[in-house]
This record gives structure tokens, C-alpha cells and sequence, in this order.
């Protein structure tokens, strides 16, 4: 790649072919796709488009405000020059886009880091700045002759797609800013804010801290134990209550400590922020607490469940036999129905849970996300055939099965033993999902099939 001294113009070198992958893996990517898609009158230009992109057709791209350029190879190896424009923000906008975004924490670190914040482009917009093209906002010119978007022009912007994945200042570029400039506005305006922000007001703090006695000693934060307490053993010999079954009890009231223990955790890890220096050995992976002990959930989140979904969360905590078995029974799965739903429970909580449970009707913009999705996930003469229902898309004639969620994610099923059983977590891409279905059914054998 390179890119010129006043930092309004990038150029890329050609990449290679695009064979087994998406175009668009990232959400702003997509939308840059769906602004094509949704903008071209012949659906049969598009796929061409995408297929010489895929076969390494497309040059050289070049990036400037309002333009990208590239030379396309028509499978003749006839070379024709194609130009895609996109409207420039003014300079009033610009304002207001770099005031917007060092208003929230970590915006400015998320462009830096190459990824595109929802939120800053949702402000954005609500602000009369739209980052993303919509509908007719990308504009064709092609010296193949024709007025609307044509293979070339398609193909073109399937590559932009695939450099707007790695590279989110390549669409800022076209809206009129370079990263040099933008980047430089952004840490200039979060620095007159900061400096804003501690302009001295009262008494200075060097006079107060000289009368001393001011405020008494904080107080030493608590140690946090090493791992939760354990409840009182049940007196073996005694006889029950009526309807109390002592392993489940012993089993609630483990899980208890535990979610206490997270409880005290987070309060010591916010007072540990506050005055600084103790170390709660508590850690945030993949949107679940852990610390000494994993939790399961978030505390209150049980709340929110279902009867049958909050057996599910149970049942994850590893539970004796008899337990088990009265949360199969008492949740109306059964033994293999609890089984596959805690596997689900394990890929992703309550939201992978929802997308085992649940049946729904796609519709809409959700609907046409999907088939897109879809359609550019694989070749046409790769693509396997599926047969849709509601939000689940099964492979026909394979036991693999993609759920869609309503956030957009793909979840890959595979069935065994005539029941559809999760095979790992949620995807962006649903090629992505596909194999990883395929690539748990080598791990595990064949003996599945049914």
C-alpha cells in the first residue's frame, strides 16, 4: 500500500483471489454491500461483479475524497477503468463527527484500533452525518458504457468491502478526511477538553492538602477470600421437611455462595478503582465474571429466565446425579434434552439458549441480511443447497443446520441421533459457522448421522 504526503489519497495493491470467503465480515463492510446491492437495478451485474472479484480481477483500488478507482479484467482480460463516487461530508459535519466522537471513552482508541464503534456512527447519524452509504449513494462511471452499476463497477466495490474489513479509515477517506488529519482533530479536541475538564476551580488542591486533617483515613479495603464459602452439611440422619429434597438444597445453597462471592468481588474491585492497589483476582472473559470460581451468570440475571431456562443454568453447575435428574424431569426436557441444552447454556449463555429453544419467523431487513449473507458466503457452484425454516437453514441431505439469532450471529447445529445439537459459538459469516459444524462432526466421527 501507499499513500501520498497530504495524506488524501491511499492506494492498494490488487489482492488475490477471494476463493472460500466472505467479502464482508465486518458490520460496516456488510452495510457498504447491502448500499450496492440494494442500489442496482440488475441483480446479474452484481453477481458477475462478485465473481470477478473473487477471481483476483480487480487492480490496483485508489482512495480519494468523493472517488475510488480501479482497472478491471473482464474474463477476456479486456481491461476497463471503473470509478465509484461517494459524497463528501462538509466541513461543518466534520465538526460536529469529532465532537461526537470524543464525547464517549474509547471511541477515539476503537477508530485507532481500526474498528468502527456502532454507537459513534448510530450518533452520527441522528446528527445529519451518515459515515455509511445507503440506498443510491454509490455511484457508478465505467468507460464499459454503462449508466448503472455494471460487473466492473460491482466488482470494484467488493473489493472496497474486503479493505473496508481491515481498514475503517479507508471509508472516512472517501467521506473527505484523511486518518493523518482526522486522527490529528480528534487527539487535539480530546486535549482541549481535558484541559477543559481540570481547569482549576475552588481551593487549590496544593493549600488543601497543606492544612491537613481535611477528611479522616480511608478505611483498608477487606481481603477477598480465596474461593466461596461452603454451606452447612445436612444432617444425614435427620428427616427432611415434606417437599424438601436435601441434595438439591446443599446444590442451591453452593450455588449461593458462589454468586455471593461474585458480589463481593465486584464490590471490592469498584472500591479498588476508586482508591487503588487492592487486587480482587477477579476478571471479566467473554461477557461471564470469573474469579476464583467461575460464576455462571451474572447475579439477578436468574430473574430473567424462564423456569426451563433457569434449570438449564442449574444443570450447568455440574449438579449430582440426583439433581440432575430432577431438573430433566422437572423442566420437561428429559436427560438428552437437558444434555443438548447445556451444551447450548455452555456456548453462550442465555442468548445461545434463546437460539435453541426458539422458533422465529425472519423477516424484513433481517430477512434480506440473511439471504445476502448467505448468497456471498460461498461460489454458487460451492454453496450447498439449504431449505429454510423460520430463523434455521438446514443443509440439505448433511446433518449440519445454521440458527440465526436476532443480533445477525449464525450458530452451527449438527444432528445426532435425530436431535439437532449445538456445534460451538456464534459467527459473523455463516460459512464460517458451516465449518465449524463440519469441522466438530471429524473431531467427534460419523456416528451421528441420522
Amino acid at each position: 500500500m501507499s499513500r501520498n504526503d497530504d495524506d488524501t489519497e491511499r492506494t492498494f495493491a490488487a489482492l488475490p483471489p477471494a476463493r472460500g470467503r466472505g467479502f464482508a465480515l465486518t458490520w460496516w463492510g456488510q452495510a457498504w454491500l447491502k448500499a450496492l446491492e440494494d442500489t442496482a437495478l440488475d441483480a446479474q451485474q452484481v453477481k458477475t461483479g462478485r465473481r470477478l472479484a473473487r477471481a483476483g480481477a480487480v487492480g490496483a483500488v485508489s482512495v480519494r475524497p468523493g472517488r475510488i478507482t480501479a482497472v478491471v479484467h473482464d474474463r477476456d482480460r479486456s481491461a476497463h477503468r471503473a470509478d465509484v463516487l461517494l459524497e463528501e461530508l462538509s466541513d461543518e459535519q466534520w465538526d460536529r463527527f469529532v465532537e461526537l466522537a470524543v464525547e464517549r471513552a474509547g471511541h477515539v482508541a476503537a477508530l485507532v484500533d481500526r474498528d468502527m464503534p456502532p454507537h459513534l456512527v448510530e450518533d452520527a447519524a441522528v446528527a445529519g452525518i451518515e459515515l455509511l452509504p445507503g440506498l443510491g449513494d454509490l455511484e457508478p462511471e465505467c468507460d464499459c458504457g454503462a449508466w448503472d452499476h455494471c460487473g466492473h463497477t460491482a466488482a470494484l466495490c467488493y473489493q472496497v468491502a474486503r479493505l473496508l474489513d481491515e481498514d475503517p479509515f479507508v471509508l472516512l477517506l472517501m467521506r473527505g478526511r484523511g486518518e493523518r488529519a482526522l486522527v490529528g482533530a480528534l487527539h487535539a479536541r480530546g486535549t482541549a477538553r481535558a484541559e477543559e475538564a481540570s481547569a482549576p476551580a475552588g481551593v487549590d488542591a496544593a493549600e488543601a492538602y497543606a492544612a491537613g486533617d481535611i477528611l479522616p483515613p480511608l478505611p483498608v479495603l477487606p481481603v477477598l477470600p480465596d474461593r466461596p464459602g461452603l454451606p452447612p452439611s445436612l444432617d444425614a440422619e435427620a428427616t427432611p421437611a415434606p417437599g424438601v429434597d436435601p441434595a438439591a438444597l446443599q446444590f442451591l445453597a453452593a450455588r449461593t455462595a458462589v454468586a455471593a462471592h461474585q458480589m463481593l468481588a465486584d464490590a471490592l474491585r469498584a472500591g479498588a478503582e476508586q482508591v487503588g492497589g487492592v487486587q480482587t483476582g477477579v476478571k471479566q472473559v467473554g461477557g461471564v465474571r470469573t474469579g476464583p470460581e467461575q460464576v455462571d451468570l451474572d447475579h439477578g440475571l436468574a430473574a430473567e429466565l424462564s423456569v426451563t431456562q433457569d434449570a438449564v443454568r442449574l444443570a450447568a453447575g455440574a449438579p449430582g446425579r440426583a439433581v440432575w435428574e430432577r431438573l430433566a424431569d422437572g423442566s420437561g426436557r428429559g436427560r438428552e434434552g437437558l444434555s443438548a441444552a447445556v451444551r447450548a447454556w455452555e456456548q453462550g449463555g442465555a442468548v445461545a439458549l434463546s437460539v435453541f429453544d426458539e422458533e422465529w419467523t425472519v423477516e424484513g431487513d433481517a430477512l434480506v441480511r440473511a439471504r445476502a449473507a448467505l448468497e456471498s458466503a460461498r461460489e454458487d457452484d460451492e454453496r450447498p443447497a439449504l431449505r429454510a425454516r423460520g430463523n434455521r437453514w438446514t443443509v440439505v441431505g448433511a446433518p449440519f443446520q445454521l440458527r440465526l439469532d436476532r443480533d445477525g450471529r449464525w450458530w452451527p447445529y449438527r444432528k445426532e441421533r435425530g436431535r439437532w445439537i449445538p456445534a460451538g459459538g456464534p459467527a459473523r459469516n455463516p460459512a464460517t459457522a458451516l465449518a465449524t459444524a463440519r469441522l466438530q462432526e471429524t473431531e467427534d466421527g460419523d456416528g451421528g448421522r441420522s
